[in-house]
């Protein structure tokens, strides 16, 4: 497998999980990006029509939550962490559902834990539910359940829970939207001559070291957890994408085979 043989079948992926992270979703003082939110949801939308599964697996409870109850930056006490996602998701739901409705398109919510996956009872569920909801042309709208877990709100920042869903649907294809347009060789921020490495074949320690630091003062996840979920795609044949989440036109551009992002992945 090359860059452009994987670039050509990510053009007949039937199933995608898109995951947008809280810097993506936010501009750098906290408030939501609305603009983007609603390009977001034509994306999606049109991606429904074309006949395609559509997930999303959204972050930015915490950060909306967090500028809700005024705090000035992100909170470090778990139970204040745990408020704010409380808060904050009600009004996230409200705002994609308004505006994927604006589309002709239904949303359902699903507030999910790492134990919702692990064998068993909850996780035959967690997968007849989400199974049901696409059989009905529904885009679930996926988060965690920070008010019970505590795991992506300390490490992730929902990098390695969209993993985790990409791999139970046996998706063809996760992209994960961020504030880097894809990974490099060197941090791009901080070294201008840092060159964009278009395809991985294989997550090596090598690779991983590449993780850098997160991102905004009002997100978690950093490069690291992104290659940590690539690792777990890989592990369950499901390719991903880092993408740059500034513009979601570029989610339909990665999937009509241009060569933009970061594309993980050794082909089926």
């Amino acid at each position: 497998m090359n860059n452009k043989k994987i670039r050509e079948q990510i053009k007949t992926s039937k199933r995608i999980v898109i995951k947008v992270g809280t810097s993506t979703l936010t501009y750098p003082n906290g408030n939501l990006n609305f603009n983007l939110m609603n390009k977001l949801a034509w994306i999606l939308a049109d991606l429904r029509n074309q006949g395609r599964d559509v997930i999303l697996v959204t972050s930015g409870a915490i950060g909306v939550g967090s500028k809700s109850l005024n705090f000035e930056k992100r909170p470090t006490i778990i139970r204040e962490k745990q408020a704010a996602a409380a808060v904050g998701q009600a009004e996230l739901m409200h705002i994609y559902k308004n505006f994927m409705g604006e589309y002709n398109q239904r949303v359902a919510q699903i507030l999910l834990t790492k134990d919702d996956f692990k064998e068993g009872e909850r996780k035959t569920n967690t997968n007849n539910t989400l199974e049901t909801l696409l059989d009905f042309g529904v885009i679930p709208i996926i988060n965690a359940n920070d008010t019970i877990s505590t795991f992506e709100i300390e490490f992730s920042d929902n990098d390695r829970l969209s993993a985790s869903v990409a791999s139970l649907l046996k998706a063809d294809l996760l992209i994960i939207l961020t504030d880097i347009d894809a990974l490099y060789d060197a941090n791009p921020k901080t070294h201008p001559e840092a060159k964009r490495i278009p395809y991985v074949e294989k997550v090596t320690d090598e690779i991983l070291a590449m993780g850098g630091e997160k991102g905004s003062e009002f997100s978690v996840g950093g490069m690291e957890t992104k290659l940590l979920a690539a690792r777990e795609c890989f592990d369950h044949g499901v390719m991903m994408a880092i993408l740059d989440g500034s513009n979601p036109s570029f989610i339909e551009e990665l999937i009509n085979g241009k060569d933009i992002g970061t594309v993980f992945g050794n082909g089926k």
